[in-house]
C-alpha cells in the first residue's frame, strides 16, 4: 500500500476512486474540499469516481439542507464530469470497486455485452439464433426448429430440406444457404 497524491483507492492502474461517507461529504461541501478535488479528479488521464458510502440516516445529524447536498453533486456530476456512484456499506463499497475492475478489463479487451434482447433457455436462444438468417421470422424459426430439432439441423440441411418446410420457398431456401456457405475461394 501506498499513499496516493489524489483520491482514496487505485485500482488495476487505471480507475482512481474517491471514496467519502455521507457525513465526509457534508463536511467537504462546508469546507469547498469537494470541488477542489472534484477539479483535481477531473484533470487526471486516470478514469476518476467518487462513491459515497452510506444512507439518509448518516445525514440525520447533519444540519445541511437536501437542497445544497443535491446541488454540489450535480455540479461534480454534471459540470466537472465525475461519476458518482453510490454504495450502502464498506463491504458494499469494496465489491464495487472490484465489479469496477472487471468490468474495466472487459472493456479495454472490447469483450463488452452486447445491447438489446437476450434469449434465456436452449429452445428459446436457438429460435433467436434462426431468425437472424435472412427471411426468417418467428414463426419459419419455430417450424425450422420443430423439422430439424436444432440449429446444426438447419444448418446441415440443403435447399431441398429446407423446402420441406411449409412456409420455407425457393428464395427463403436460398437465402438460408446463401448466409451459411463459406465465401468463395476469391475471398479467403
Amino acid at each position: 500500500m501506498t499513499r496516493l497524491k489524489l483520491g482514496d483507492y487505485l485500482v488495476d492502474s487505471r480507475l482512481l476512486f474517491e471514496r467519502k461517507t455521507l457525513p465526509d461529504l457534508v463536511t467537504a461541501i462546508i469546507t469547498g474540499r469537494l470541488f477542489t478535488q472534484a477539479l483535481r479528479l477531473a484533470a487526471t488521464s486516470l478514469r476518476p469516481a467518487i462513491i459515497l458510502e452510506g444512507t439518509v440516516h448518516d445525514l440525520a445529524e447533519s444540519s445541511m439542507r437536501w437542497e445544497s447536498i443535491q446541488g454540489a453533486l450535480l455540479t461534480v456530476t454534471l459540470f466537472c464530469g465525475i461519476p458518482l456512484l453510490r454504495t450502502r456499506t464498506p463491504e458494499e463499497t469494496v465489491r464495487t470497486m472490484l465489479y469496477a475492475a472487471r468490468q474495466g478489463q472487459c472493456y479495454a479487451t472490447g469483450a463488452l455485452p452486447r445491447p438489446g434482447y437476450r434469449p434465456r433457455g436452449k429452445q428459446t436462444r436457438q429460435l433467436f439464433i434462426l431468425q437472424g438468417f435472412p427471411g426468417v421470422g418467428p414463426g419459419r424459426a419455430r417450424r425450422l426448429l420443430a423439422r430439424f430439432g436444432s440449429v446444426e439441423g438447419v444448418v446441415r440441411a440443403g435447399t431441398e430440406e429446407l423446402r420441406s418446410v411449409h412456409g420455407i420457398g425457393k428464395g427463403a431456401a436460398e437465402k438460408i444457404r446463401w448466409a451459411l456457405e463459406e465465401p468463395p475461394a476469391q475471398y479467403s
